[in-house]
Order: structure tokens, then sequence, then C-alpha cells
């Protein structure tokens, strides 16, 4: 279920409770509340997992792209040990498996930056929604709290750590470095 449907959910229970007349105090369904707050806690997980999901796919699409570059230069090598009897195709085929190499290098450092753009803006949603979330209890929990009852400490505001970005490399060696 979607994080935000259920913080909806919580806040029309919030809503719909029994105003207390001249205090601001609200009473509503405990059960209920509790429930949704239970729900809240196995959909958080189901984000995550779906973050992680991207992750896993980000480094399977790295793993086909630094592939298939593997494989290009790998037929660029052939192609050139081939031609070894020209001079001048030697050099033509190396210059052009160094620009397919740089042109595959260039294309996964792309599908990487794409990919952490896309993970960093779906956790970045999903940290803005914790928030939301965490700040409708928190102020849920004010409400509740009658007169003369300490209210509840405030709660430091939750720390997520910055995402990390791998590196990844694609390099390849000139085929005149195999002949030394």
């Amino acid at each position: 279920m979607d994080i935000q449907h259920l913080v909806d959910r919580l806040e029309d229970l919030i809503d719909e409770g029994r105003h207390i007349f001249g205090t601001k105090l609200t009473m509503i369904d405990e059960e209920r509340a509790l429930e949704i707050i239970d729900q809240m806690r196995i959909s958080i997980p189901e984000e995550i997992e779906k973050a992680a999901r991207v992750l896993a796919q980000r480094d399977r699409i790295l793993a086909q792209a630094n592939e298939e570059a593997a494989r290009i230069v790998q037929v660029a090598r052939e192609r050139g040990d081939q031609l070894i009897d020209r001079e001048a195709m030697v050099q033509a085929a190396q210059s052009r498996a160094a620009n397919i190499v740089e042109q595959a290098r260039q294309e996964a450092e792309q599908i990487t930056r794409d990919a952490d753009n896309y993970v960093l803006e779906t956790l970045s949603r999903l940290e803005q929604q914790l928030n939301r979330a965490l700040t409708v209890v928190r102020n849920g929990i004010n409400e509740v709290n009658t007169p003369g009852q300490p209210a509840a400490p405030p709660m430091p505001p939750v720390q997520f750590p910055s995402p990390v970005r791998p590196q990844i490399e694609v390099s390849a060696r000139p085929a005149d470095a195999e002949q030394k």
C-alpha cells in the first residue's frame, strides 16, 4: 500500500475524531490508528525494497554495458589481428577500437548517472514521505496529550545517509601494446 495513502487515512482518522469542547484535544479510535501505523510499518520496507530493486537493475544494466564494451573491444581486436599486414589498416582499426571503447565508456557513465539520479530522486521522495508521516504522527501525539500531562519530548529529526555512487571504469589496451 502507498505510504501517502496511509498518511491520508491517519489524517482522516484524526479529522473524524471527537473534539473535546474547550480544548485542542481530539479522541480517536486507538485500534484504527494502531492498525494504520502497522500498515505504515509494512509499507515503508516495501518502498525501500523498490529502491533496492532499482539499484540491482542499475547494476545489471552496467554489467551488460561492460560486457557489450568488452565484446566490442574483442571484435575490434580480432579485426585488427586480421589486418596486421597493412600498417595503415591496423592503425585505423586501433583508432576505431579506441573510439568504440570511449563511446561505450561514455554510454556506461551516462547509464550510471541516469540510474544514480533515479535512485536519488526515489530515495528523496521516500524521505519526504517519511518525514511527512513522522510529522503527522508527532502532531497526533501532541494532540492526544491531555492538559496537565507532560508532553512527550520532541523527537530528533531523522537523518538518512547520503547515497554512495559507485564508479565504474571501462578500459582497454591498445592492440600495439599486445604486440610488444
